[in-house]
């Protein structure tokens, strides 16, 4: 286990960089949860608006 932990050598470069991947997958994954956010209170209340004018 221990030699696969220190991948032959290359240790700090291959977890850095799962390390780098999982840190930028969850910033998406938040970035992408917030714009949807965003959009659902603008549509409503756009949608809020249009109902008042008619």
């Amino acid at each position: 286990m221990i030699e696969f932990l220190k991948m032959g050598g290359y240790a700090a470069y291959v977890w850095s960089s799962y390390g780098i991947v999982a840190v930028v997958l969850f910033l998406n994954v938040i970035s992408s949860w917030r714009r949807y956010k965003n959009l659902l209170r603008r549509l409503k209340r756009i949608h809020s608006e249009n109902n008042n004018v008619t």
